[in-house]
Formats: structure tokens, sequence, C-alpha cells
């Protein structure tokens, strides 16, 4: 299951990266949680924070979507998480 969570992380730093200003300051990692679900957490620059939200949410409610589609076949839960 380490590679479905390195793969997730992938995923969503190559949809995230092009959407920021501050690439150095993205961090995109993937944790397994105890009730076996991925928790992905994307840490951006404060500024670059509201480019990956976007207007009323709809760029992170997509991230959120495309990541669950990907892992959709392990039947594992995904959760996408802004951290600032």
């Amino acid at each position: 299951m380490a590679e479905l969570t390195e793969d997730l992380a992938g995923l969503v730093d190559s949809i995230v990266r092009p959407l920021v200003e501050d690439a150095d300051a993205l961090d995109v990692a993937a944790v397994e949680a105890e009730d076996g679900s991925i928790v992905v957490e994307v840490r951006v620059a404060e500024g670059d924070a509201g480019k990956v939200i976007g207007r009323q949410g709809r760029v992170i409610k997509a991230i959120r979507t495309l990541a669950r589609a990907a892992a959709s076949r392990s039947g594992k839960l995904v959760d996408v998480e802004l951290i600032d």
C-alpha cells in the first residue's frame, strides 16, 4: 500500500505545482491513517493557498475528486487536506 500512497502524493503534487507561484514552498506528504484511509497533506506558501482552494473551493474539490478516483480500485478512502 506504500506504493499507492506515494502515487497519490505524486498525483496531487503534479496537479498543484503548476498552480502555485512559490514552488519551493510546496510540500505534499501522504500518510496512511490508523483506519486504513490515506491522508494527503498539501502545504503551500500563504499567498498561494487561495489559488489551490479556488473560487468557492472548486479547485481543491476537483483535486480531491481526482485523488479519490485514482484510489477507487484499491478500495481505500482518500482525503486531501490543505494545511496553512
